[in-house]
């Protein structure tokens, strides 16, 4: 058998045709080689094993965001999840320790952002879920678009009802275009900003209605609801958890790693006696709200036959569960009713996957669960734990500043609004009083250093002349910024310290580990290879990596790796 080098060499010295005719004149030895056959052996002996084929794309993408999850969270109570639910993401699928949300403003709307475009807010242009508009000197809502309304639903000035303000496409956006529209993309939550963030600009959002409990769309995506969407509202299943009230699952001994609070009860219930505005508005702060998101995700997919599309492409649904964000805010992640919620959330997740594998197929579906957003504790339980900790009054914050630079440039000459971390100045007040824009960027960032509990100011100076500098701190706050939404002056809290009044709760939105770090989770055998994987993560990974499994081209703004490591054949992409 010729080596691949023997075969080279043997394909080079064979006789010619010509030369062949000639020796078989003056020899009774045959030469019965050719150039072509010992070509052909040639390249077969040298060709290149092949790398493994691609799995065949999944019918059906479901990527979930649970709101306000911290990855701490997730770990603490792991042993306590049944089988189905995160247990067997964390078993099944792979888990990415050190994982994410890698921009310094951390909060829903961004969050949300990040996950499908693969896009920092510096490109994305989401910088809070409110900011100051510029031109207006208004309060905008990150998803607020005034020429659309809720179907058949009451729908306010800062409702939000289109993705307008979402600078970028996202990865549903892709997948609708690489299939000439043939695919599905559609995103269901208990936020209007956690459905249309994840929808993109030609999917489909549905959201919680907190003025009827329905969920609906607005006139960006539809003029009328589908059928399926009628018959799923005349039912009224949110309904159904009127006069229930919301106790511990667990025993009261399966709680001793919680700050220590005693047994609680929730009603659900109306000073009305029957199912109203107010009733729906409570329903938001406990479990049954994502109950009620996961059963419309079912109708969702029946209605809109996800994952057995007729034209034989990938579909995608997100599923945004908004409920863990409203409990942490009002209790703090370290209390009873945060780890009763995430155990029930648990054995949604369980049920909810038991029915794909049952619609879809065990083999024929992905998900990717991550999360917007952790959450820092209450600032009393971090004081019991010797922390330096508490909270920013930002209204006070802005008086006083408001105070200093009266009395360092002349009252009323420097004017500014606030939409903390964010601060933006009044620059056509102070070209008027002729007064720098960089020297009140000074004045304002020293006094606002001198503060108790503020770390770190960035000026729009600072980021316009020099960018990032070296510190994992300025990285993350550089990537928040925008230059066209984001203000002159962005303050930073110190670790543990957060802004807000009052003394109880908790909330986020700081640089700091516990706010970032997330969990990132995947799972699909035929796609994702099992297994814990240490190296560092991002969210914005999430879109470039679905992006690769569906060989479909990243979203225009992705800056995201792909994480060849959990993929089936990664190694070999």
């Amino acid at each position: 058998m010729l080596t691949p080098g023997r075969a080279i060499m043997g394909a080079l010295f064979c006789p010619s045709t010509r030369y062949q005719t000639r020796m078989r004149t003056t020899t009774t030895l045959a030469v019965t080689c050719t150039l072509a056959t010992l070509l052909t052996a040639a390249t077969a002996a040298t060709k290149t094993p092949s790398a493994p084929a691609a799995p065949a794309q999944p019918k059906l993408v479901v990527v979930m965001a649970v709101d306000g999850l911290p990855q701490e969270q997730l770990l603490r109570y792991r042993d306590q999840f049944g089988d189905g639910g995160f247990r067997r993401l964390l078993s099944q699928g792979a888990m990415f320790s050190d994982a994410h949300q890698a921009h310094g403003t951390t909060v829903t709307a961004i969050g949300h952002s990040a996950i499908l475009t693969g896009a920092y807010p510096y490109q994305h242009g989401i910088v809070g879920n409110n900011w100051i508009d510029r031109a207006t000197g208004e309060s905008v809502y990150c998803t607020e678009d005034r020429r659309h309304k809720y179907l058949g639903e009451e729908t306010k000035p800062d409702d939000g009802t289109s993705p307008a303000r979402l600078r970028v496409d996202t990865l549903g956006d892709q997948l609708r275009y690489a299939t000439g529209n043939r695919a599905k993309v559609l995103a269901v939550s208990g936020k209007d900003r956690g459905a249309i963030l994840l929808a993109g600009k030609t999917g489909t959002a549905y959201m919680y209605m907190e003025g009827s409990g329905n969920f609906a769309s607005s006139s960006y995506y539809m003029a009328q609801h589908p059928a399926w969407v009628q018959r799923y509202q005349a039912a009224r299943p949110q309904d159904r958890y009127y006069g229930k009230t919301w106790r511990p699952m667990l025993a009261d001994s399966d709680y001793a790693m919680d700050a220590g609070e005693k047994a609680f009860a929730v009603s659900y219930y109306s000073e009305s006696g029957q199912p109203d505005a107010a009733y729906y508005q409570r329903l938001k702060g406990g479990p049954f709200v994502d109950e009620l998101t996961l059963e419309f995700a079912r109708a969702a997919i029946e209605g809109e036959s996800l994952g057995a599309n007729p034209a034989g492409v990938p579909d995608l649904l997100g599923v945004s569960l908004s409920a863990h964000d409203y409990v942490n805010h009002a209790n703090g992640p370290e209390s009873r009713q945060s780890h009763d919620h995430l155990q029930r959330l648990d054995r949604m997740l369980a049920g909810f996957f038991t029915y794909l594998d049952k619609r879809v197929g065990a083999d024929n579906y992905l998900v990717v669960l991550t999360a917007d957003h952790g959450f820092a504790n209450s600032a009393e339980f971090s004081q019991q734990q010797r922390m330096d900790a508490g909270r920013v009054d930002g209204r006070k914050l802005m008086d006083g500043l408001r105070a200093h630079l009266d009395g360092a440039f002349g009252a009323g000459k420097v004017t500014f609004k606030a939409s903390l971390p964010n601060v933006y100045l009044d620059q056509a007040a102070l070209d008027k009083a002729g007064i720098k824009r960089f020297d009140v960027e000074q004045a304002a960032s020293r006094w606002l250093l001198a503060q108790t509990g503020i770390a770190e100011v960035y000026t729009r100076t600072r980021y316009e002349e020099a960018g990032a500098t070296g510190t994992r701190l300025d990285l993350l706050m550089r990537r928040a910024w925008h230059r066209a939404e984001s203000g002159d002056l962005v303050v930073v809290p110190r670790p543990y310290w957060a802004f807000g009044s009052g003394s109880s709760g908790a909330t986020h939105g700081s640089p700091y580990a516990y706010d970032t770090n997330v969990p990132l989770l995947m799972m699909g055998k035929r796609w994702i290879v099992p297994g814990r994987y240490t190296r560092n993560a991002e969210v914005v990974d999430i879109a470039p990596t679905l992006a690769t499994v569906l060989q479909l081209r990243p979203p225009a703004a992705s800056e995201g790796r792909v994480l060849t490591e959990a993929l089936v054949g990664g190694a070999a992409r």
